[in-house]
């Protein structure tokens, strides 16, 4: 009984855990990339993309929530038809970030549990790191495709691949790492159009070198005699000589 109770509380914090993690990314740092660089409030930003929230959330499927990010980027958010349909697959495809947040954890979770923790040094937790990054790129935006890649990441540290313990609460945390994987993408296209605003004619693109108008009085200090119907040599032409 003790031991389940042990087991319970390590739960407990691991679940602890991975839901600060995506907080703090999903609601510090994310906000902060559309602030700087967006210019625009990612609080009502994110009010506007509570269906596709709400809708990650029930299905744990950012492949699922696909029709409805598109639907609430272009009618609430505005934002450019060629930005989204560009964007948001391809952010629902390699665009993990919740993913590679999880699984991260999850490796040293897993390394603790097993009592391996201490063998993997400064340089196993580094690899940890990369290995999730890379391995959330390749899973597929389906509820709980990152435990098949937390294999990859498991492996790649000597440890053993082993997700029973955390497949209990799985079901739970993908919920919100999906969640955070959509709102990645609605940042990524907001951001995109912002940089791209000239190249797609939203705003237009103001003059590097101003037009100098110059009165006619210099025009005539500058050229000397002007003849009647004659034209300057910068190409000004002047109909009568005053």
């Amino acid at each position: 009984m003790e031991d389940m109770v042990a087991t319970m509380s390590q739960l407990g914090l691991y679940m602890a855990t991975v839901l600060t993690g995506l907080v703090i990314h999903g609601l510090i740092v994310l906000p902060t990339i559309m602030l700087i660089i967006a210019r625009r409030n990612p609080f009502k930003y994110l009010y506007h993309m509570a269906q596709a929230m709400l809708t990650a959330f029930g299905t744990s499927s950012s492949s699922a929530t696909l029709p409805v990010t598109l639907r609430c980027l272009e009618e609430n958010n505005h934002i450019d038809p060629r930005v989204t349909r560009f964007m948001v697959p391809i952010g629902a495809t390699v665009n993990m970030d919740g993913t590679a947040l999880y699984e991260a954890v999850a490796c040293i979770f897993i390394a603790q549990a097993t009592g391996r923790y201490d063998d993997l040094g400064v340089g196993g937790i580094i690899i940890t790191s990369l290995t999730a990054t890379l391995a959330s790129i390749g899973a597929a935006g389906i509820p709980s495709a990152g435990l098949m890649t937390l294999v990859m990441v498991l492996t790649a540290v000597n440890l053993p691949p082993d997700v029973s313990l955390i497949i209990t609460v799985d079901w739970f945390l993908d919920r919100f790492r999906t969640m955070v994987n959509v709102w990645g993408d609605c940042i990524g296209a907001g951001v995109v159009q912002h940089l791209s605003r000239f190249e797609l004619g939203l705003v237009q693109k103001p003059s590097e070198e101003p037009t100098e108008i110059v009165p006619t009085t210099e025009l005539d200090s500058r050229n000397g005699d002007i003849h009647n119907g004659g034209i300057h040599n910068d190409g000004y032409h002047e109909s009568q000589r005053l």
